[in-house]
C-alpha cells in the first residue's frame, strides 16, 4: 500500500530574512517615488499587518504612484476608484446584470474584488458611497442583493484625500474613519529629492506610462500571505502591551480633546506595533515600535476642543505632548 504523501508546509522565515525582503520592496517603491521613504514604509507596515490606510497629501506629491508601484512589487492585483459626488454603491461593489434571460441575473463584479484598491478622493463622494467600503474594509467582503461575497484574504485600502480643499467634499464619518488603521501624511519632499525627482524625469520617466510606475515584483502573492502570517509569532511583553494601553487610555482622558481613541485604536496600535517590529527584523516589540506609530493610528480617532482649533493646533501636537508624558517601559 503506498503512504501518501505528507502535506506540504510553507517555509519559515527569520525576521531578518522578512526585513530584507521588505526592504527589497521599499528600495523598488522608492525609486519611484523619491524623497517618501517613510511614507512607504508606513504604507507597507500597514499591509503587513493586514490594515487600510488613509493617504492625506496635497495633489501632486505621488499618492496614486505609491499605490501603484506597492501592488506592482507585491505581485498584487490593482484596482483604482475614483470617487466623485456621483458615484454610486453599486459603482464600488458590483451589481447584477441580465445577460442571457434563459439564466437569469449574473453578478459583476466591481471593482472592489482586487488586491490592493486605491480609493481616490475619498472624501469626493457622499456617505452612502463612502459606506460601501465599510463591510468590505472590515470583513473583507461585501453584500449585495441579499449574497454576502468573498473578497481575497489580501484585500488591502489605500484612500487618499486633500487636506486643503473642502468645497464638494463630504468629510469621512468617525465609524469609517476608524476603519483605518492608520492615516499616513504625505508631505513635500526635501529640496534634495525634488532634485532627484526632475533628473529622473529628465532621463525619460513617465509618470503616465505605466511600464514606468509599475515595478516587476520583488515578492509573490504566496510570499506576502507568509510575511503576514509571521506577524502573530511576534512576541509583545505585558509592561509594552501596558504602554499601548496607557497611551490610548490618556487620549480619553485628556480634557483638551472631544473624542479619544476607542479600544480599537489600541488593537490598532497593538497591531501595527508588532509588523513594526517585524519590518526592523526583530520577534519582539519595542517601545519605540509603539511610539513611532502612536501619531499615525491616532491622529485620525481623536477630536480636538474647537478652542485648540482655532488656535491652529494639530492632532499630531497634542499626541506627542500625551506621549512624551507617558513614562515607556525600559
Amino acid at each position: 500500500m503506498t503512504t501518501p504523501p505528507a502535506p506540504q508546509t510553507a517555509p519559515s522565515l527569520s525576521p531578518q530574512e522578512i526585513s530584507t525582503m521588505l526592504r527589497a520592496v521599499v528600495d523598488v517603491v522608492s525609486m519611484r517615488v523619491i524623497g517618501q521613504e517613510p511614507v512607504i514604509e508606513q504604507a507597507l507596515v500597514t499591509f503587513l499587518a493586514r490594515g487600510h490606510a488613509l493617504l492625506e497629501g496635497v495633489p501632486g506629491t505621488a499618492k496614486t504612484i505609491l499605490v501603484r508601484a506597492l501592488a506592482g512589487a507585491l505581485g498584487m492585483r490593482f484596482g483604482r476608484i475614483q470617487f466623485t459626488p456621483d458615484l454610486m454603491p453599486a459603482d464600488i461593489t458590483g451589481i447584477s446584470i441580465i445577460r442571457d434571460p434563459a439564466n437569469g441575473f449574473e453578478f459583476q463584479p466591481g471593482p472592489v474584488f482586487t488586491d490592493l484598491l486605491l480609493a481616490d478622493e475619498i472624501n469626493r463622494a457622499p456617505a452612502k458611497t463612502q459606506a460601501a467600503l465599510l463591510e468590505a474594509m472590515g470583513e473583507r467582503q461585501v453584500t449585495t442583493d441579499g449574497d454576502t461575497r468573498a473578497l481575497g484574504e489580501l484585500f488591502t485600502t489605500f484612500a487618499t484625500q486633500n487636506p486643503v480643499e473642502y468645497e464638494g467634499t463630504y468629510p469621512l464619518p468617525e465609524a469609517q474613519l476608524d476603519r483605518f488603521l492608520i492615516k499616513i501624511a504625505v508631505s513635500y519632499p526635501s529640496l534634495e529629492a525634488e532634485l532627484q525627482m526632475l533628473d529622473l524625469y529628465g532621463s525619460g520617466f513617465d509618470a503616465e506610462r505605466a511600464s514606468d510606475v509599475v515595478p516587476d515584483a520583488v515578492v509573490d502573492t504566496a510570499q506576502c500571505r507568509l510575511l503576514r502570517s509571521a506577524v502573530v509569532s511576534v512576541t509583545v511583553a505585558p509592561e509594552v502591551r501596558d504602554y499601548v494601553a496607557a497611551i490610548v487610555r490618556a487620549t480619553r482622558e485628556d480634557s483638551r480633546l472631544l473624542l479619544g481613541g476607542s479600544p480599537r485604536a489600541s488593537v490598532a496600535l497593538f497591531r501595527i506595533a508588532r509588523a513594526s517590529a517585524l519590518f526592523n527584523g526583530r520577534d519582539f516589540v519595542t517601545p519605540d515600535d509603539v511610539k513611532d506609530y502612536a501619531a499615525p493610528v491616532l491622529r485620525h480617532r481623536i477630536r480636538l476642543t474647537p478652542e485648540l482649533e482655532v488656535e491652529g493646533r494639530r492632532p499630531d501636537d497634542l499626541l506627542t505632548d500625551i506621549v512624551s508624558r507617558i513614562a515607556a517601559p525600559r
